[in-house]
């Protein structure tokens, strides 16, 4: 559905984008993460063909959105950081507006209208002017002009920048609900945003890919091993001799301790599950079980791990080696 291939952009001197690839599939929520400056709103004008490439190419709902731009622009809803909200118009008024500009036709605006403004829950300011609204109605507005001609695709970029709590919960609430009837990429550098509402991510740093994949195949390509939580209650026995010594365990390493109960993160080789043996052998010992468990990486563990990683590595072309006044374009 949506499919950038060696995508390139350059400001003179300046690569903002350097040879980035990723694919979406059709309903597929699609997270676009990196630190501020990254590259991720450069890269999504050249996927809403707000800008030209410099290099490689970008298909929309199988449209290249250089060579067939207007095709390409009438399956994408964009939603960029600052809405585009005209203050001098009511909220009914702007997507009426915007229902005829992209098309949408005449028989078919009174009931797309009141369906997205539902969806969006805005029926309540439908009469007030757009610069009354308060932010998070602005980005509800903002979302229902994207959402007015059934797009294929959504584009959003930082959709809760700014928003209170209850509204980002709110918002990503109404982002998950569209995932399957459209294909998204939400492009944020907010960690829990990604988590809570995505199927696979796309970490970029530096105008580069560094990472594409799910939050869990990230985990276990970055830890390389297999990680359990085991809480026991050893009545003062050497618990954590006793765990190293099982075939398949490679690390131990104690968590927390409280009288006679000790909790450790016992490492084992990739692709081995131990808990039968861990279990097995606490048990047999007489010792109380208390948890088993595995452990997962948060996702800011495994996106400052991969933004860690890249950063130690040496740039060798030179034009990636001039990526640092990039945030300027963002």
């Amino acid at each position: 559905m949506i499919e950038v291939q060696h995508l390139t952009k350059r400001y003179g001197p300046v690569t903002a984008v350097d040879d980035v690839s990723f694919k979406a599939e059709r309903g597929e929520i699609l997270g676009f993460l990196g630190p501020n400056g990254a590259g991720k709103t450069t890269t999504m004008r050249v996927l809403t063909g707000y800008m030209p490439a410099t290099d490689g190419k970008a298909i929309v709902a199988g449209y290249d959105v250089l060579e067939q731009p207007v095709e390409a622009k009438r399956r994408t809803g964009y939603l960029p950081e600052t809405p585009p909200l005209y203050p001098d118009m009511t909220v009914f008024d702007y997507l009426t507006f915007c229902a005829r500009i992209k098309g949408v036709p005449r028989s078919e605006r009174a009931t797309r209208l009141r369906n997205v403004m539902e969806r969006t829950q805005i029926a309540d300011v439908a009469k007030r002017h757009c610069a009354k609204l308060s932010k998070g109605y602005r980005q509800r507005v903002g979302l229902a002009q994207a959402l007015l001609h059934n797009p294929e695709v959504l584009i959003l970029d930082e959709p809760t920048a700014g928003l209170d709590p209850k509204q980002i919960i709110e918002t990503r609430r109404l982002i998950k609900g569209l995932g399957g009837d459209h294909t998204i990429i939400l492009s944020t550098h907010i960690l829990p945003e990604v988590s809570q509402t995505c199927n696979r991510i796309v970490i970029i740093n530096k105008g580069r890919v560094v990472a594409v994949d799910t939050p869990d195949n990230l985990t276990a390509r970055l830890r390389g091993s297999e990680t359990l939580y085991v809480q026991v209650d050893a009545m003062g026995a050497d618990a954590e001799g006793m765990l190293s010594s099982i075939p398949g365990v490679t690390r131990v390493s104690t968590s927390d301790r409280r009288d006679s109960i000790a909790g450790f993160e016992v490492d084992s080789d990739s692709g081995r599950d131990v808990r039968r043996e861990l279990a097995a052998a606490i048990v047999n010992r007489g010792w109380g079980l208390l948890e088993l468990r595995p452990m997962r990486m948060g996702l800011e563990e495994i996106f400052l791990k991969v933004i860690t990683e890249d950063a130690a590595v040496p740039e060798t072309a030179p034009e990636t080696s001039q990526t640092a006044p990039e945030a300027s374009h963002e």
